[in-house]
């Protein structure tokens, strides 16, 4: 693996923070080419500070808007003449009832999480063709079984397996790789930033982020897959569980997932 990513270009969406900054931190080191965005210019700062000197390339890009993905994936291009492995990792969560929520909320999740993978991808597609290289989607459990007080989320990354999972078939006689993650719970701001019911940030995680997967590690796994052109990657024990006893038992899960999320019909994750 530590020769695969060698002067291979990397693209990945939303690297300041998560799973994102850790896929940098571990894949510069292994001699990769890293082109990065975010809607942050500070952080992205911070990062271009961390590694001065090293083949970093960052902008500033809301995800949601195709102009914006235009602009990182050019210039991305641009700068180190292609794109080898496009990591659509950017992604926001929510956390309302749908009772209670504003329509415009699952559709800000679905702009960022489906549509900005949708369209740096579509964007970056001549060029990892050419490089018959690869291209992964940082999806979730959410993908497999839906969650509740989560659906917009949910929703999103229902869109984003099977848009991916189509895109594949498409490209098997093309030399190219298409694969999804789904973590599983994974300490991140992600839930931090969940949207509630008016589409504002949450502030706060609903979990306890010291007993979830570190990013880090979870980084690990990512590149490890790409490294083997895997096709889908679920990450935790639970995560596994989860998908497995919602394919095979889907009323049981229904009820497993209905007593981890509410408390005397109160949503409390």
């Amino acid at each position: 693996m530590n020769d695969f990513f060698k002067n291979k270009v990397v693209a990945i969406t939303g690297g300041s923070e998560g799973i994102g900054k850790a896929l940098i931190d571990a894949l510069i080191p292994l001699g990769a080419k890293v082109a990065t965005c975010g809607r942050n210019q500070d952080k992205l700062y911070t990062l271009q500070v961390q590694y001065s000197g090293h083949m970093l390339h960052t902008i500033v890009a809301d995800v949601s808007q195709y102009s914006e993905c235009e602009n990182f994936i050019q210039s991305t291009i641009d700068t180190f003449g292609g794109i080898d492995i496009l990591i659509n990792n950017a992604g926001v969560s929510m956390r309302s009832l749908l009772k209670d929520c504003d329509v415009e909320v699952i559709r800000k999740v679905m702009d960022i999480n489906f549509f900005g993978t949708v369209y740096c991808t579509k964007l970056a597609l001549n060029t990892i063709m050419e490089r018959k290289g690869t291209i992964v989607g940082i999806s979730s459990i959410a993908g497999y079984r839906g969650l509740p007080g989560r659906s917009g989320y949910s929703a999103s990354k229902f869109a984003v397996n099977g848009w991916l999972e189509a895109l594949r078939t498409e490209l098997m006689d093309d030399g190219v790789n298409v694969m999804w993650v789904c973590p599983g719970f994974t300490k991140s701001n992600i839930r931090n930033a969940a949207l509630n019911s008016k589409g504002e940030s949450q502030g706060e995680s609903p979990l306890r982020e010291a007993t979830l997967m570190k990013p880090e590690t979870c980084a690990q796994h990512i590149i490890k897959a790409v490294a083997k052109r895997k096709r889908t990657l679920v990450l935790t024990f639970d995560g596994k569980q989860t998908v497995f006893v919602n394919k095979f038992f889907p009323s049981l899960a229904d009820r497993l997932v209905k007593k981890f999320f509410f408390k005397d019909r109160v949503l409390i994750k």
